[in-house]
């Protein structure tokens, strides 16, 4: 190996690597607004980037595997360029004792902060620059929430806006609580303030985002709930959808139902987690509903939403399940019909209650039961797709497609990835779009013309 290989630095640039949820894709925005407003330029080859940052996941032990594997991979280009600097950030680094562990592993890491301090990223990157310090900073509770933080969005026709951090739920399985901290609210004014300044930009879909959107509200001074908020979003002048996520089935109430049903900006789309079909795992997952309440939030749903489009996340694997458990959860599956599903493999967590639970399940039955749901998931989805063949949808158009038979790509009102042959003029804009054939994952089909 030539071990004297120049390597060549673009001055003030820097690439962000991001792990985990919507969340976390936001908080790179941010810090991408940052750096931007510092004069940096963001690039996609981190070998010619002057600031190496990673946004981590600690939800699953994959996301965190991945990190390591990444932070080892720079060593090289840390001994070769002593001005490059590294930086990690995000929920993996609020666990308690991890950032030391990193520090031990990769002393070559300049930052490291969590996600109660996101906001000081240029404070601690100005102190490494000119102190030649390493900083290292971890708040302990979660801050007062901070407005004007600047922006660089992914897209320039949709975007995330926050209504709410953290989560009080406190499932067996899920550190959130713990490395998000509490729930905390935005004034709505301040969020319709940024939505407006979005659709002054030209954006035309927003996604209200929240560990569980439906807890908005609460602590505020201000009388209002989520599906208060819905209302008061879908009156902008400019918008032309609405999403949100995340839902918690237990507070998932009659009116925020109702909400989506009579804003006409709010997309008939509602991703509502159930992780299990088994009433005894729910209860072992602290859910605070059984499979009798998740049902009875559905029929409400479909009895006002016929064609609402219902995606969950399910958890396979999770201490003492059994084999009835699993037909319960494929029951379920069989009974709701969901139009997606996001499938996970329990991965242990240090300090949750589930990682201390007796009859941890073994990888390979995991593995086994996993795909036994998945499969039925895949059924349920492609049926619910079959359903648009022959139908014309509307379609926000996002960008190009990677499909070799399509050249153009946006999503339905519920959600649904749709590709077709069409001019780039139709990017950022509502076209209606006939659906010749269903995929699994997506539906591809053909511009209708006005």
């Amino acid at each position: 190996m030539n071990t004297n290989i120049h390597i060549e630095m673009k001055p003030k640039t820097f690439f962000i690597a991001t792990y985990g949820c919507q969340m976390n894709e936001e908080d790179s925005e941010k810090l991408s607004g940052m750096l931007k407003r510092s004069g940096y330029t963001r690039i996609d080859k981190r070998e010619e980037a002057s600031i190496i940052l990673f946004n981590t996941c600690c939800v699953r032990e994959n996301a965190e595997n991945k990190v390591y594997g990444n932070i080892g991979a720079l060593k090289e280009l840390k001994r070769k360029n002593k001005d490059l600097i590294i930086g990690i950030c995000g929920c993996m680094m609020q666990q308690e004792g991890m950032a030391d562990k990193v520090l031990k592993k990769f002393p070559y890491v300049d930052i490291i902060f969590g996600t109660h301090n996101s906001h000081k990223f240029p404070e601690y990157l100005n102190r490494v620059k000119t102190e030649g310090v390493q900083v290292k900073e971890i708040f302990d509770k979660e801050a007062a929430i901070i407005e004007g933080i600047p922006v660089e969005r992914e897209s320039s026709i949709k975007a995330y806006v926050t209504i709410m951090y953290g989560c009080n739920n406190f499932c067996t399985y899920c550190v959130v609580p713990y490395v998000r901290g509490r729930e905390r609210s935005r004034k709505s004014e301040d969020i319709i303030k940024e939505i407006e300044d979005l659709i002054s930009k030209g954006y035309k879909e927003i996604t209200l985002l929240g560990q569980n959107v439906n807890s908005y509200g609460k602590g505020l001074d201000e009388d209002i709930n989520f599906a208060a908020l819905l209302r008061k979003v879908n009156t902008i002048d400019g918008l032309a959808r609405i999403r949100f996520i995340s839902s918690h089935p237990k507070d998932l109430t009659d009116d925020v139902i109702m909400a989506v049903k009579e804003c006409e900006k709010a997309c008939h789309q509602i991703h509502l987690p159930v992780q299990s079909g088994s009433d005894t795992l729910l209860k072992s997952m602290n859910r605070h509903y059984d499979r009798a309440r998740y049902l009875e939030v559905m029929n409400k749903i479909k009895e006002e939403m016929p064609d609402c489009s219902i995606s969950t996340d399910f958890i396979i694997g999770f201490p003492g399940e059994t084999d009835k458990d699993v037909e319960d959860t494929i029951s379920l599956i069989k009974e709701v019909q969901f139009d997606s599903a996001f499938t996970f493999i329990y991965s242990r967590r240090n300090n949750t209650p589930a990682d201390k639970m007796e009859d941890q399940i073994p990888e390979n039955i995991k593995h086994e039961r996993f795909n036994k749901v998945l499969e039925a998931v895949n059924a349920s989805v492609v049926n619910k797709n079959k359903y648009y063949e022959g139908r014309v949808v509307e379609v926000l158009v996002e960008g190009t497609s990677k499909n070799d038979e399509t050249n153009l790509m946006g999503r339905t009102r519920d959600g649904r990835l749709v590709k077709y042959i069409g001019d780039s003029s139709n990017i950022g804009t509502l076209v209606n779009v006939k659906i010749n054939r269903a995929q699994p994952n997506s539906l591809f089909g053909e511009l209708v013309e006005e």
